[in-house]
């Protein structure tokens, strides 16, 4: 009875924050902004999943840099915007459930104790608890863009390491995911490119195309939402003056991008 019990405690205790947060919920844009990766916090009940604080706060537990550029373009758009509020080693909410990813036994070559021994109802009380509020709330503030009469655009916010634990260099400084849908993306590649100095990769440091990425997929990919996913390599964003910096060079080409397009009538 004992173990019954402990299987079924909640994951998240009274006093601990939502899944997910809404950052300006009646922002008139038609663009919802996310950010999968926002928090490296870790329910209590977790214990950190056996990992010291300087080790959630590695990019293994979050995109450094990536909520403060979530919300700096939403107020700079007026849109909403929905960020996760724990970390992706507790699941993560830009992977599909189920998948080796979706709760990681193993993170740049850290060892993650709280994963090891997973069984299929940890896994489910975790999305059940994390996953599935945070991607409720993104379906519905889609809607209600939606019910303003316009299509809104996705567009999803992330950060990247530098270096890759082999030591590889990334010589990128953002990078622009997409798969078929060219509404976008080509067109932000180049609005980035533009920048002086500045080094694009288009699917780099990772593509599109290998369908990794459960967000943009499931809200914009199903539903012939024109979308992106960017991402900002996170050297770039560790400080205030960064993140002021490289949230104006991409808001300034998002605005480019945008500006251009008829959204409403599904342009290409």
């Amino acid at each position: 009875m004992e173990a019954a019990s402990t299987q079924f405690a909640p994951l998240l205790a009274s006093h601990e924050k939502p899944p997910y947060r809404i950052e300006n919920p009646g922002g008139k844009a038609a663009m919802v902004l996310t950010c999968d990766h926002a928090s490296c916090a870790v329910p209590g009940s977790l214990a950190n999943l056996g990992l010291s604080v300087e080790d959630l706060r590695r990019h293994i537990g979050w995109d450094i840099g990536a909520e403060s550029v979530t919300l700096r373009l939403a107020e700079r758009f007026d849109a909403p915007a929905v960020l996760s509020a724990y970390s992706r080693l507790v699941i993560d909410c830009n992977r599909k459930i189920g998948s080796e990813s979706s709760i990681p036994r193993i993170s740049d070559g850290t060892v993650i104790p709280g994963n090891l021994g997973m069984n299929g109802f940890e896994a489910e009380r975790r999305a059940t608890a994390l996953f599935d509020p945070y991607h409720r709330a993104i379906a519905g503030v889609l809607d209600s863009v939606r019910a303003q009469g316009v299509e809104p655009v996705f567009v999803a916010i992330h950060s990247f390491t530098r270096r890759l634990q082999n030591g590889f260099a990334r010589p990128w400084h953002y990078g622009v995911l997409w798969d078929q849908d060219a509404r976008i993306a080509p067109r932000l590649v180049a609005a980035l490119g533009r920048h002086p100095g500045a080094v694009v990769g288009d699917n780099e440091p990772y593509s599109g195309r290998d369908h990794f990425d459960f967000s943009q997929d499931h809200h914009a990919g199903s539903a012939g939402l024109a979308s992106a996913l960017v991402e900002i390599r996170d050297d770039l964003i560790r400080d205030t003056e960064g993140i002021e910096q490289h949230s104006k060079i991409l808001g300034d080409a998002l605005e480019d991008v945008v500006s251009t397009m008829t959204l409403g009538q599904g342009g290409k």
